[in-house]
C-alpha cells in the first residue's frame, strides 16, 4: 500500500510540475465575448498534448485542397494568432469562421461569427455596408475590419470568401486573413468551442 501511495505522490507531482504553456510569455489567456457569454481562451496545459485525427492529416489530395497563397487578394492582411486574438476583443471588429456548417459544429475559435463562404458576398449588411439596388455600398467608419478563417492553409473557403466580398465592393484594407485556421490554432493547443 506505502509503495502505491509512494507512486502516486511522484505520478501527481510529476504533472504538478509541468512548465505552464502560456499564449506569450506576459498573456496566459485572453477572454474574448461571445453571444452565450465570455469564453477564456488559452492554450492545453499538457507538455505531451499532441493533435490527433484529421488535424494531423498533412497531405491532402489538390484540386481541392492546395495549399493557399499568404495573401488571398491585393491589398488584404494577412495575420497571425496574436493579431486574431486582439480582434477578437476588440468590439470594433469581426472574425468571421468562413467554413461550411458541418466544419463549424465541429469546433470553431472562440468569438467567431459563422459566416459560410457561399454566403459572405451576400451577407455584407451585416458587416457595415448598406444594401442599395445594384447590391452593397460599403463606405465609411461604419465598415467593420474582419478577419476570416477556415480550415487550415490548404483551405479555399476563407480565400474565396475574401475574393468575393472584394468583388460585391468590401474594401480590402478592412478585410484580414488568418491563413492557418483551425489547423495551426488546434496545432498550438488554443481554446476551441462547439466540441
Amino acid at each position: 500500500m506505502h509503495k502505491i501511495l509512494t507512486t502516486a505522490l511522484i505520478v501527481l507531482a510529476g504533472a504538478a510540475g509541468a512548465d505552464p504553456v502560456g499564449i506569450t510569455p506576459d498573456m496566459m489567456s485572453a477572454t474574448v465575448a461571445t453571444p452565450s457569454g465570455p469564453v477564456e481562451i488559452s492554450r492545453i496545459q499538457d507538455n505531451d498534448n499532441m493533435v490527433s485525427g484529421e488535424w494531423a492529416q498533412t497531405s491532402r489530395p489538390c484540386p481541392n485542397f492546395c495549399i493557399q497563397p499568404m495573401t488571398p487578394a491585393e491589398g488584404v492582411t494577412t495575420i497571425g494568432e496574436l493579431e486574431l486574438i486582439v480582434m477578437l476583443q476588440d468590439p470594433e471588429a469581426m472574425v468571421l469562421d468562413s467554413r461550411v456548417k458541418p466544419d463549424f459544429d465541429g469546433g470553431a475559435i472562440p468569438g467567431a461569427v459563422h459566416m459560410p463562404y457561399t454566403e459572405a458576398a451576400d451577407r455584407l449588411g451585416e458587416l457595415g455596408c448598406e444594401p442599395d439596388f445594384e447590391g452593397f455600398i460599403c463606405e465609411g467608419d461604419q465598415v467593420k475590419t474582419v478577419a476570416l478563417y477556415c480550415n487550415g492553409p490548404w483551405c479555399g473557403q476563407s480565400p474565396t470568401a475574401a475574393r468575393r466580398m472584394i468583388e460585391a465592393g468590401y474594401p480590402a484594407e478592412k478585410i484580414h486573413y488568418y491563413r492557418g485556421g483551425m489547423q495551426v490554432w488546434r496545432m498550438l493547443g488554443l481554446t476551441v468551442t462547439g466540441e
